[in-house]
C-alpha cells in the first residue's frame, strides 16, 4: 500500500469522525423543542432522532453531496488536494469543538466549507475556488433562519385560529402526539443535508487520489459508492444518539419558551425549509434553520418574551464560522507542509 493511500484511508476515517461530531454538535437542532415542550425526554428524543437521521439516505437524492465535492476545483493528478481536504476537516472538527465547549450552536456546515475552502485557498489560491457553491451557500446563512421564521410564524397563525375554541388542555395534548411527527420529520431533513456534506468530503477525497472519476454519481445501487452512503449515515446517527445537551439548553429553552404546538410549528417549519433546501442541493445550517423557525414562532406571542440577547450571540457566531474554520484549516495545511516531505 502506498502511503497516499495511508493518508486517504486516515483521511476517510476523519471524515467519519467529523459526521459523528457533526451528529452529536448538531444533536440539538432535533430535538431542541420536543425536550423544551417535555414530550420527551433527552435520551429517548435523540433516539428518535439519530433514527430519522439515519433512514434519510432513503428520501433524499445526494444532489448536497455533489455541491460539496465541488467547493476546490481538484486535480486528480495532484495527491496534493488530498491534505487540502485532510485540513479542511481537521479545521472544521477543531472549530465545531470549541463552539460545542462554549454551548455556541453554530454550523458544522458552515465550518466544514469554510475549512476545506481556507485549505484550498492556502495551497492555491482565489482560482482553486468554485465561487458559485460558495456564494449559494453564503446567501442562505441569512435566508434559512428567514425562511424558518416566515413559515414559523404563518404556521402559528394558521394553528392558533384553526384551534381558537379548543380548550387549552386539549391542544396541549394533541400537539404532544403531533410533536413527535414535526421532531421525526425534521430530523429526516437535518440527516438528508447533513450526512451529504461528509459524502460530498470524501467524493472530493477520492477523486483527488485518483480512486474516483469527477462525475461519478453516488447511488445505493452501485456497491463502489453504497458504503459511502451508509457509513456517513450511521455515523451522523450515531453522533445524534450520543447528543449534545450544552446546545439544548441554548436552542430550547434559552431563546423563548414554548408549549407542544409551537414546537410543532417550529419543527414543521424547520424540516419544510431543509426538504426544500436538501431537493435543491443547497447545503444549509440546520442549526440556523431551526433557530429562525424558534423565533417565528416565539414572535406570534410577545416579541419581549424572545431573548434577543442570545440570539443575537448565536448569529455572531455564525458571522465567524466560516473564516475562522478556514484559518484554522490554513494553519493545519501549513503545518502538514512543514511536516511532510513530499511538498
Amino acid at each position: 500500500m502506498t502511503p497516499i493511500m495511508f493518508v486517504i484511508i486516515g483521511t476517510v476515517a476523519v471524515a467519519l469522525l467529523f459526521d459523528l461530531i457533526n451528529g452529536f454538535h448538531d444533536s440539538a437542532n432535533s430535538i431542541a423543542t420536543v425536550v423544551s415542550t417535555r414530550v420527551l425526554s433527552p435520551k429517548v428524543a435523540v433516539l428518535w432522532a439519530a433514527f430519522f437521521n439515519f433512514v434519510a439516505m432513503f428520501v433524499f437524492a445526494p444532489r448536497v453531496a455533489d455541491t460539496i465535492a465541488k467547493i476546490v476545483k481538484i486535480d486528480g493528478q495532484d495527491t496534493i488536494y488530498v491534505y487540502v481536504v485532510l485540513a479542511g476537516l481537521i479545521g472544521a472538527i477543531l472549530w465545531d469543538l470549541l463552539t460545542w465547549w462554549l454551548g455556541l450552536p453554530t454550523s458544522s456546515s458552515h465550518a466544514l466549507i469554510g475549512g476545506v475552502a481556507g485549505a484550498g485557498l492556502t495551497y492555491k489560491g482565489l482560482n482553486v475556488i468554485q465561487w458559485d457553491n460558495i456564494w449559494i451557500t453564503i446567501k442562505f446563512i441569512p435566508l434559512a433562519p428567514l425562511i424558518g421564521l416566515i413559515i414559523g410564524f404563518i404556521g402559528m397563525i394558521i394553528v392558533y385560529w384553526i384551534f381558537r375554541r379548543w380548550r387549552p388542555n386539549d391542544v396541549d395534548k394533541l400537539f404532544r402526539k403531533g410533536q413527535l411527527l414535526s421532531a421525526a420529520l425534521y430530523s429526516l431533513g437535518h440527516g438528508g443535508n447533513d450526512a451529504q456534506k461528509t459524502m460530498g468530503i470524501i467524493m472530493a477525497l477520492l477523486i483527488a487520489g485518483g480512486l474516483m472519476k469527477p462525475d461519478t454519481k453516488l447511488s445505493l445501487m452501485h456497491l463502489d459508492t453504497m458504503w459511502i452512503i451508509l457509513s456517513c449515515h450511521l455515523a451522523m446517527g450515531l453522533g445524534t444518539a450520543f447528543g449534545g445537551w450544552r446546545i439544548v439548553k441554548t436552542m430550547g429553552m434559552k431563546i423563548t419558551k414554548l408549549k407542544p404546538v409551537g414546537g410543532f410549528c417550529a419543527e414543521t417549519a424547520g424540516a419544510t425549509t431543509l426538504f426544500i433546501a436538501t431537493h435543491l442541493g443547497i447545503p444549509v445550517s440546520t442549526t440556523h434553520t431551526i433557530t429562525g423557525a424558534i423565533v417565528g414562532v416565539g414572535a406570534t406571542t410577545n416579541f419581549s418574551r424572545i431573548k434577543w440577547g442570545i440570539a443575537g450571540r448565536i448569529v455572531w457566531a455564525w458571522v465567524f464560522t466560516i473564516p475562522a474554520a478556514g484559518l484554522v484549516a490554513s494553519g493545519c495545511f501549513y503545518l502538514i507542509k512543514l511536516i511532510h516531505p513530499g511538498f
